[in-house]
């Protein structure tokens, strides 16, 4: 009689649970480092005014970076994000600051123009869905068209001129707080708690419910989900719309903490910035596979390498290569494990 001879796992095997733990672990590893060594070797990281800075910073890049993460888990990406907050911090100072017609009670004008200013943002997101779905357009080049023309309508709304304000009724989204204790304590930002409601819900939606698992299905496989019943077109539209809301709301917490609407700058870069945060924080750019969580690390993970480089007289662009490093070593692992 043969005998069957059970062997352990071979050096392959090793190899491939060794990587999937790295890649599992190495964003929240690499948060915990930074901050061990900032609390040891940078001055005043534990005041409180250093966290405010850091969190209020890290926020809008989060809040964007919710959308794209699911934009990035269909198998897409979203380009105009930056573009489509310049056209929401457009819009809305237009409407509370009544240069078309007069809504009348402050506060009702605010809400106005918060809705419509959200709600265009979103508008614009589904009709890239729309590029994408309805024409074959590869994501990259349909929302490239309104990463062009999409700022182009933000200077237009404007006339290219920076809108000032000093509202609170308005700025409480960007300026406000919540939780205020002590003069030592200032509160809770109200941004903050904007991106922490954020990316609970969002991750809930994304592991538990059926609109999450169409999401990953789409991204795994898009033929295999499309021939199992997922409605592709019609998740990929709602998803660039998510898309689209969330870059609305970071282009409102942008301009209220600014104390003005400048079509030039809003949203400047956040595209990048918000695939970093993605990258980063372990979301396969190939789609199929997604962590919110991960987005949130990630980009806590960026604003921490810029900011304990500079507080360490680093120069910022030194601290951008390092962005970009960050960046690369994450598709690395990403293509480590898929292989």
């Amino acid at each position: 009689m043969s005998q069957v001879q059970t062997q352990g796992p071979t050096a392959a095997t090793r190899r491939i649970d060794a990587l999937a733990a790295v890649m599992r672990y190495s964003t929240l590893g690499a948060l915990v480092a930074l901050l061990i060594f900032n609390v040891l070797f940078t001055r005043h990281f534990l005041a409180m005014q250093t966290l405010d800075v850091n969190l209020t910073q890290v926020a809008a890049i989060v809040i964007v970076g919710v959308g794209m993460t699911l934009v990035i888990a269909t198998g897409g990406i979203d380009l105009s994000v930056g573009s489509l907050m310049a056209i929401s911090g457009a819009i809305a100072p237009i409407i509370f600051l009544n240069k078309v017609f007069n809504i009348g009670e402050i506060h009702l004008a605010v809400a106005v123009a918060m809705i419509v200013a959200v709600l265009l943002a979103g508008a614009f997101g589904w009709f890239n869905g729309w590029l994408i779905t309805r024409f074959r357009i590869q994501p990259i080049i349909a929302t490239l068209v309104l990463f062009i023309a999409g700022r182009g309508i933000a200077q237009v709304m404007t006339n290219g001129n920076l809108q000032p304000f000093k509202l609170d009724a308005f700025q409480w989204i960007g300026l406000g707080r919540l939780f205020a204790i002590t003069d030592v304590y200032r509160g809770l930002p109200i941004q903050v708690a904007i991106m922490i409601v954020l990316v609970v819900v969002a991750a809930w939606v994304l592991k538990r419910s059926l609109f999450g698992r169409q999401i990953l299905a789409i991204g795994g496989n898009e033929r295999a989900a499309r021939l199992s019943g997922v409605p592709v077109a019609q998740v990929k539209r709602w998803v660039y719309c998510i898309s689209g809301l969330c870059a609305g709301v970071a282009g409102l917490v942008v301009i209220a903490i600014n104390s003005s609407s400048d079509a030039n700058q809003v949203g400047l870069g956040m595209e990048l910035d918000a695939i970093a945060a993605v990258a980063v924080g372990g979301t396969l750019l190939s789609g199929g596979r997604a962590t919110i969580t991960g987005t949130l690390i990630g980009a806590l993970i960026i604003q921490l390498v810029r900011y304990t480089m500079l507080a360490n007289g680093v120069p910022d662009d030194v601290a951008k290569l390092a962005k970009a490093a960050l960046i690369v070593a994450a598709v690395w692992l990403q293509g480590q494990g898929r292989a």
